[in-house]
C-alpha cells in the first residue's frame, strides 16, 4: 500500500474542493442575483431566445456599428411594445424608444447613475459633470450653470466668427471642383472653438491638424468606445498590460499635461490681474481684456460654502467640455449640411432668411442675427431628429422600480436609443422625411418634451446645448452665406456608425459652389 501516494492525493483533493468551495461561496451571491434579476424581468418582451448566462449573445452582432443598426431594426420591429429586454451574457439591459417610457427614467431625481461602460471615462475626464452622481454631481451643476448664462455665451460669439472665417478660407479652395469629404474640415473648425472657448488659448487645429493634442484626442475618444465594446478589455491589470493600454495611457499623459499646463498659466494669469486692480499708477497703458473662457469661471467658481474648485475638479470639467464639445457639434454640422445639400428647396428657404439677416454683408454674426434665424435654427433641430449626434445613451436603475406596468430590478442598464425615439411617427408623422416646419414655434407646441431629446432631457439634460446651438447657428450660416452646397451621397448610400457619436463611415461628401 503506497501511503504517501494516498496522503498525496487527499492533499490535491482536498485543496481542490477548498479551490471549488471558494469559487462556489465567491460566485453564488453572483448567481443569486441573477437568478433574481431573471425571474423579475421574465414578463418584460425580449428579443429571441434568451439562453442562462449567456442571455441573447448569439444572436447579436459583434461590431459596432452593426449591433447600432440591430438595436434600430428591433426597435422598429417592436414599435408598438412600451420597452425591449436583451440579455447581453448575464447582464440584462432596458431597450427603450417610447416617450412615454422615457420620461419615468429621465424626470426622475432616482435613476440619474450613468451606466457601467462611463467608467471608461473616468480615467481621461475623472468624475466630472458627465460622469458623477449624487450630492458631488448636484454641487458641481449648481457651481457651472451660471457658466452657460447669455451674457457669458455672448462673449464667445467672437470665436465662433473668427473660426467660422477661417473654415470659409479653407472651404473657398473647393468651390466648383467637385465632390470633397467635408468632415474633417468642420470638425476641427468645431475643435478650434471649443478649446478656445473652453481654455482661453488656440490649437491652430484647422490649420495644423496633426498636433499631438489633436490626435490624442481623437486616439481617446476611439479607445474608450472600443473599451467598451470589448469585454476582455475591461480589467484594468489586462488592460494596461496590452498596446492598446499603453497608447492610451501616453495619451491620457498628453492630454492632462496640456490641460494642467494651460490651468497653471490662466490661473498665474489671473493672480497678476488681480493684483494690479488695485494699482491706481495710470502711467502705464491698459492691456486689451482678454477672452473670458469657461475656464475662468471654474477658476473663479465657489460653493454653497465659499470653497472653490481643486485642480484636479478644474481639470475634470475642462476635459469634459472638450470630450463632449466638439465631436458632438462637429457631426450636427455635417448632418445639417448634408440633409439641406439634399434637400435644395429647404436650402433656399435658408438662403433668403440668410440674406434678409445680412444682405451682402459680410460682417460678423451678432446675437441679434441669431434671434432671426428662426428657419436655420428649425433646420438644425430638425437635423438633430434625423440625426441626434448622441445617438443612444444609458443609465442605471438604482432601485427595484415599475417602468409601464413591468418591474425592474436594481442595477439593470436602461438604454435610451434617442435615434429609434425621434422616429416615433405618433410625434413625427412620416417620420423620414426632413421637414424643419416640425419645429417652427407654432408647430411644436404640446409635443410631448420626452418625443425629441437629442441633448437628453430631465435634470440631467445637457448643460452646453445653447452653447451648442448658437455655435451650430454661427458656423452654418457662415458657409450659407458664402455657399450652395450640393450632397453627393444619398440618404440610402450613407453607412451609419452608431458609437460614441453617429456619424457616416465614409465621411460627408459635399460639392459647394459660390453664392
Amino acid at each position: 500500500m503506497d501511503l504517501k501516494g494516498d496522503v498525496s492525493l487527499l492533499v490535491w483533493l482536498a485543496a481542490a474542493v477548498g479551490l471549488l468551495t471558494f469559487v462556489a461561496i465567491s460566485t453564488l451571491p453572483l448567481l443569486t442575483e441573477y437568478i433574481r434579476k431573471w425571474r423579475i424581468m421574465l414578463p418584460i418582451p425580449g428579443v429571441g431566445t434568451n439562453f442562462p448566462l449567456i442571455g441573447n449573445a448569439l444572436l447579436l452582432k459583434p461590431g459596432g456599428g452593426e449591433f447600432f443598426l440591430q438595436l434600430i431594426e428591433y426597435s422598429e420591429v417592436f414599435r408598438s411594445l412600451p420597452l425591449l429586454k436583451l440579455w447581453v451574457g448575464p447582464v440584462p439591459f432596458l431597450i427603450v424608444y417610447n416617450p412615454e417610457t422615457v420620461e419615468p427614467l429621465l424626470n426622475s431625481s432616482k435613476h440619474m447613475d450613468k451606466s457601467f461602460a462611463y467608467k471608461f471615462l473616468h480615467p481621461w475626464l475623472g468624475t466630472g459633470l458627465l460622469t458623477s452622481t449624487g450630492d458631488k454631481w448636484r454641487s458641481r451643476r449648481k457651481m457651472i450653470t451660471p457658466t452657460f448664462h447669455f451674457a457669458i455665451l455672448a462673449e464667445f460669439l467672437e470665436v465662433m466668427n473668427e473660426q467660422s472665417k477661417i473654415l470659409i478660407e479653407k472651404l473657398k479652395q473647393h468651390d466648383g471642383k467637385g465632390t470633397f469629404n467635408c468632415f474633417m474640415d468642420v470638425t476641427l473648425c468645431a475643435l478650434d472653438i471649443i478649446c478656445e472657448t473652453a481654455m482661453g488659448t488656440k490649437i491652430h487645429a484647422q490649420r495644423d491638424s496633426d498636433s499631438d493634442y489633436i490626435r490624442a484626442i481623437y486616439e481617446m475618444s476611439d479607445f474608450v468606445h472600443r473599451r467598451q465594446k470589448m469585454p476582455w478589455l475591461w480589467p484594468d491589470i489586462l488592460f494596461s498590460n496590452l498596446s492598446i493600454g499603453k497608447r492610451h495611457d501616453a495619451n491620457l499623459k498628453i492630454l492632462h499635461t496640456f490641460t494642467d499646463k494651460t490651468i497653471a498659466e490662466r490661473a498665474e494669469e489671473m493672480k497678476k490681474l488681480e493684483s494690479n486692480s488695485g494699482n491706481t499708477d495710470n502711467s502705464e497703458p491698459q492691456k486689451c481684456k482678454k477672452r473670458s473662457a469657461f475656464l475662468d469661471m471654474l477658476l473663479r467658481a465657489k460653493d454653497d460654502a465659499g470653497n472653490g474648485l481643486s485642480h484636479i475638479d478644474i481639470r475634470e470639467e475642462v476635459d469634459t467640455f472638450m470630450f463632449e464639445g466638439h465631436d458632438t457639434t462637429a457631426a450636427a454640422l455635417n448632418w445639417s449640411l448634408f440633409l439641406l445639400g439634399s434637400h435644395p428647396e429647404v436650402q433656399k428657404i435658408v438662403h433668403k432668411e440668410l440674406d434678409e439677416t445680412f444682405g451682402q454683408s459680410d460682417r460678423p454674426v451678432s446675437m441679434d442675427d441669431l434671434k432671426k434665424l428662426r428657419y436655420l435654427e428649425a433646420v438644425i433641430k430638425e437635423a438633430l431628429r434625423l440625426f441626434p449626434s448622441v445617438p443612444f445613451f444609458a443609465r442605471t436603475i438604482t432601485e427595484d422600480c415599475t417602468i409601464r406596468d413591468f418591474k425592474v430590478p436594481k442595477g439593470v442598464n436602461a438604454v435610451i436609443v434617442t435615434y429609434a425615439l425621434h422616429r416615433d411617427p405618433e410625434y413625427f408623422p412620416e417620420p423620414e422625411e426632413f421637414k424643419p416646419e416640425r419645429f417652427l414655434p407654432e408647430n411644436a407646441s404640446g409635443r410631448n418634451p420626452f418625443a425629441y431629446i437629442p441633448f437628453s432631457a430631465g435634470l440631467r439634460n445637457c448643460i452646453g446645448q445653447k452653447f451648442a446651438l448658437m455655435e451650430e447657428k454661427v458656423v452654418l450660416s457662415t458657409i450659407l452665406r458664402n455657399f450652395s452646397v450640393q450632397a453627393s451621397q444619398k440618404r440610402e448610400e450613407l453607412r451609419l456608425v452608431g458609437e460614441l457619436i453617429l456619424r457616416p463611415q465614409d465621411g460627408m461628401w459635399i460639392q459647394l459652389k459660390s453664392r
